[in-house]
C-alpha cells in the first residue's frame, strides 16, 4: 500500500503542475488502482477531480478524451462504440471488472505506459495525439519513446476519420492481465499493426505494417505480414507465458485481426 503525506485538490492546471514539480515525490493521483499495489511514499498526492477532465467529446474533427475519463466511460460511450469499429470500447471491456474499470483513468493508463496495457495497443493504431500541460501535443508513438518527465497528461486527441480497426486480447482467465494483445487498422490502404503485453510496452510492427500496405492482401501476403510481425518484435517470458509462446501467438492473432478488418471493410 502506498503512503501519502499530504493531499492537494487544485482548481487549475497551472496550480497542479506547480505542486507536481515542487518536490520529487509529489505525484498525480488518478484512480490509484495500480498505485495501491505499490509501496511508494508520496509527499503530496494531487487529485485532479476539480479540473473537469472527465469528458469524451467531438472537437473540430477529433475525438477528445480527458485524462480523468474512466475506462468504463470508454467502454460505454456511444461515440466511441461507433468509431473505428468500436476498438477502444473493445480494448477495455475485459479488464478485470466493472468496478475496477470505473476507477482506472485514461490519463493514468497512458501516462504510466504500462507494458500490459490493452488501451495503449488500441490507441497506437489510431491517429492519436497526447496533449501534455508542459510538453504540448505529440503523436502517441513519440510520447511512448520519450523518457519519463514530470508533466500532466491533459487529454488525448484522436483524428476522427474512416479508419477501420480491430483488437484482440488473449488471456488465461477473464480477470487476468493479457498474455498478448493485438490491434490492427487500415486507412486508405495504409495498415498499422501494434502488439502489446509482449510483456513489454505496446509497439508498432513497422516492417509488417509496411509490407501489408504495399501488398494486394492475398492470403499469402497476409500470412507473410503476420510472420514478419512475429519475427521483428521482441518477446519476453513471465508467469503468463514464454517468449516462444507469445511469438507463436502473435502470428496467429495478427492474421486474425487483419482478416477482421477486411471483413469490416467488405460490410
Amino acid at each position: 500500500m502506498f503512503t501519502v503525506l499530504d493531499m492537494a485538490q487544485p482548481d487549475k492546471l497551472e496550480e497542479a503542475f506547480e505542486i507536481l514539480t515542487k518536490r520529487k515525490n509529489n505525484t498525480i493521483l488518478g484512480g490509484c488502482a495500480f498505485l495501491k499495489m505499490s509501496k511508494k511514499r508520496i509527499g503530496t498526492g494531487i487529485d485532479l477531480s476539480r479540473l473537469n477532465l472527465d469528458y469524451i467529446r467531438e472537437d473540430n474533427g477529433f475525438i477528445v478524451i480527458g485524462a480523468m475519463a474512466a475506462l468504463r466511460d470508454l467502454e460505454t460511450n456511444a461515440l466511441l462504440r461507433d468509431a473505428f469499429g468500436g476498438i477502444l470500447s473493445q480494448s477495455v471491456r475485459n479488464i478485470i471488472g466493472v468496478q475496477f474499470r470505473n476507477g482506472v483513468t485514461v490519463g493514468a493508463s497512458v501516462y504510466s505506459r504500462y507494458g500490459f496495457s490493452d488501451l495503449l495497443t488500441a490507441l497506437l493504431v489510431l491517429d492519436t495525439e497526447v496533449e501534455l500541460y508542459n510538453g504540448g501535443k505529440m503523436p502517441l508513438r513519440d510520447f511512448l519513446q520519450k523518457p519519463y518527465e514530470k508533466d500532466i497528461l491533459v487529454q488525448l486527441r484522436i483524428e476522427k476519420n474512416q479508419r477501420l480497426a480491430a483488437f484482440s486480447s488473449f488471456r488465461k482467465s477473464a480477470s487476468d492481465f493479457a498474455v498478448l494483445n493485438i490491434a490492427v487498422s487500415n486507412l486508405d490502404k495504409q495498415w498499422t499493426i501494434a502488439v502489446g503485453a509482449r510483456p513489454g510496452r505496446a509497439v508498432i510492427a513497422e516492417t509488417a505494417s509496411r509490407a501489408l500496405s504495399q501488398g494486394h492482401l492475398s492470403a499469402e501476403e497476409i500470412e507473410a505480414a503476420a510472420k514478419i510481425a512475429a519475427d521483428e518484435l521482441s518477446f519476453g517470458t513471465n508467469t503468463r507465458g514464454t517468449a516462444g509462446y507469445r511469438k507463436a501467438l502473435c502470428q496467429v492473432l495478427v492474421k486474425r485481426e487483419i482478416m477482421e478488418v477486411l471483413q469490416c471493410k467488405s460490410n
